[in-house]
């Protein structure tokens, strides 16, 4: 799909025209009278040429090079398919991102059973290029490296296509400069997409105690910025699905669409791992879709066709859930449908793009049409912007509000106060709610519990701290879940003395004071509730229980305090990574929860207008 390149897009308009009326006629090129017993084209092709040129008001010539053009194809895959029934060995169309500087288009035999890595390491060879360098994608999937193909579902005449991770900047350079630097850059991409994801799964599992004014984390909230509460088994699948689509739509925003690409489909295998309820309460899940086929567009993959169209059809649906078939839902959280409106015009557009090259004109013209009126209504005067950014606000703010006031700047004025107060009570109530809960987990952390077992207990006792601490009493298997920066406890002869003064054995008081990280009280009241034994599966596999009390020999003592020194660094280099890796996430991740709304449009009405002249030029020349 090429929005700019009307020679491609136009092309591919008349082909699909060709093959709908090639299959609505029962014509069979790829047998006589049009192809003869050696393959090569009959004299009924320069009719039918004749004919379907009158018919659609095209250049003969034109038609019938297209004529041909499907022939051959047809005839190649007849011929491929033959050979897999026969041999096994099928046919995969490959398809090359715009970073390749060579024909886009190949094809490539091979076995079936091979792995993902395998397949990579011929197309890779069948490219010139390094393994390292290229991501393959089917059906809008990415290639699992250690399954098989038919595993994957990639059967024979499956369209392969493949993102070269690099990002293109000179090209008169000599060829060996060249190779060094597409290495050097893939390995850069490669590292940087496996950086964003360490640092969503780092985010992903921070704990629920954690201070967010304090220590960065993710907070995900619904349309009207209140924190919507996740299911412990689908969090972390949210958080990097959602995080993904964060990093994606910042490099679809700079024009890095190999790179954004590769992050988006990744964020659709998360999303999916997600419940259908949780997905119907957001509409990120929708407005992916409409990234990865606006990557489609920007990326001239003209085969991408059939999942650029499962995908408009799924955003569609999603919407629906999400907002209502009216919008009527979103009118009634929001107060008004404008901002979101700009979602429907991509949409529309996008089906009217597909439409086209699917052969379908009147459809096209439909949706564009659709489209072009969205716009006009959704356009934003400078001048409005102006007014609004002296008054103090952004200019965000100010194109956001415009469009939710269908342009009204009193009204856009009295839009953005209104969502900034509601803003800062949303966020006053939030952080009023983080300190009763951290208030809860220091006073159960205070009685010798962890901090994770505490957060835990809270959240099985909805906020009520005597419950928490009954549950806490009650499942004992809560107490392995230590905190990282307590995992090793010091623990007084004294205490244990104490413990064994009042009939309890050694080791069993040594192991209950260092769960309970030297607590006397907390661990008494636990071996008389359970008569003198801890319950199986109490401790932590962090804790050190074989630790001595016995003074270490001054040898001994020196090479563990060496170690422990040695930990220390290593401890501080990974504490130090972590948070670099945190920091590049949260740098990309937009202030405003509207930011995916914010279009300036200017793309979208260049591609208005060419497809508006393509479907006009069409019906000039007779369809």
């Amino acid at each position: 799909m090429v929005p700019g390149n009307k020679e491609m897009a136009q092309e591919e308009h008349l082909q699909s025209k060709l093959i709908n009326i090639l299959r609505i006629e029962g014509v069979h090129l790829w047998s006589p009278p049009y192809t003869s017993n050696n393959n090569e084209a009959g004299p009924a092709v320069k009719e039918l040429a004749e004919r379907l040129a009158s018919k659609l008001g095209h250049d003969f010539i034109e038609v019938e090079k297209k004529l041909e053009e499907i022939r051959v194809n047809s005839v190649q895959r007849g011929e491929a398919k033959r050979i897999y029934k026969s041999t096994g060995v099928g046919v995969l169309i490959v398809i090359l991102s715009s970073g390749f500087k060579q024909d886009r288009k190949k094809t490539l035999s091979t076995e079936m059973n091979i792995t993902g890595k395998q397949l990579i390491s011929k197309i890779a060879e069948l490219c010139n290029t390094k393994e390292s360098c290229i991501k393959l994608t089917v059906n809008g999937r990415l290639v699992n490296l250690e399954k098989t193909l038919d595993e994957q579902n990639i059967k024979h005449n499956a369209k392969v296509y493949v993102i070269k991770l690099m990002l293109s900047e000179e090209e008169a350079k000599k060829e060996a400069e060249k190779t060094c630097r597409e290495q050097v850059e893939g390995k850069k991409n490669v590292q940087k997409k496996d950086r964003i994801k360490k640092g969503l799964e780092i985010l992903s599992l921070r704990e629920e105690y954690v201070d967010p004014d304090i220590i960065p984390c993710l907070e995900i909230a619904d349309q009207t910025g209140k924190p919507i509460k996740i299911p412990p088994d689908q969090k972390k699948a949210l958080v990097l699905a959602m995080g993904l689509h964060e990093k994606g739509r910042s490099l679809l925003k700079r024009k890095q669409y190999d790179m954004a690409l590769l992050l988006l489909v990744e964020a659709d295998e998360h999303f999916c791992k997600c419940g259908e309820d949780l997905l119907n309460t957001v509409d990120n899940y929708a407005v992916l879709q409409l990234d990865i086929v606006w990557c489609y567009v920007q990326q001239e993959q003209l085969s991408a066709l059939e999942d650029a169209e499962k995908k408009l059809k799924r955003c569609k649906e999603c919407f629906e859930k999400c907002y209502g078939t009216g919008q009527e839902r979103l009118f009634n959280i929001k107060g008004s449908s404008g901002s979101e409106k700009v979602l429907f015009l991509r949409l529309h557009l996008l089906y009217g793009i597909l439409h086209y090259l699917k052969g379908d004109g009147n459809r096209s013209y439909t949706d564009i049409r659709k489209a072009e009126e969205l716009y006009r209504e959704l356009y934003v005067d400078n001048s409005s912007v102006t007014i609004l950014t002296e008054l103090g606000y952004t200019e965000q703010e100010a194109r956001l509000a415009l469009r939710a006031c269908d342009g009204d700047v009193n009204n856009a004025a009295e839009h953005i106060q209104r969502r900034r107060e509601e803003k800062a009570a949303i966020k006053h109530e939030e952080r009023e709610k983080r300190r009763h809960r951290n208030d809860a987990i220091n006073t159960l952390a205070g009685m010798g519990f962890s901090k994770h077992a505490a957060a835990v207990a809270l959240s099985r006792a909805n906020g009520d701290l005597d419950k928490a601490f009954q549950v806490l009493l009650d499942n004992p298997d809560l107490l392995a879940l230590a905190d990282p920066e307590t995992s090793t406890v010091s623990v007084s002869p004294e205490s244990i003395e104490k413990l064994v003064y009042l009939g309890f054995d050694c080791s069993t008081a040594e192991s209950a004071l260092r769960q309970f990280r030297g607590n006397i009280h907390l661990a008494t009241q636990y071996l008389a509730r359970y008569r003198g034994n801890l319950p199986s599966g109490l401790f932590s596999p962090s804790m050190d229980h074989t630790a001595s009390m016995e003074p270490a020999s001054s040898e001994n003592s020196h090479d563990s305090a060496a170690a422990a020194e040695s930990s220390s660094h290593a401890s501080e280099e990974s504490d130090l990574m972590d948070t670099e890796l945190v920091e590049e996430i949260i740098a990309d991740i937009p202030e405003h929860e509207e930011d995916y709304l914010d279009l300036t449009l200017e793309e979208e009405a260049e591609l208005i207008a060419k497809y508006k002249s393509y479907i006009e030029n069409s019906q000039t020349a007779g369809t």
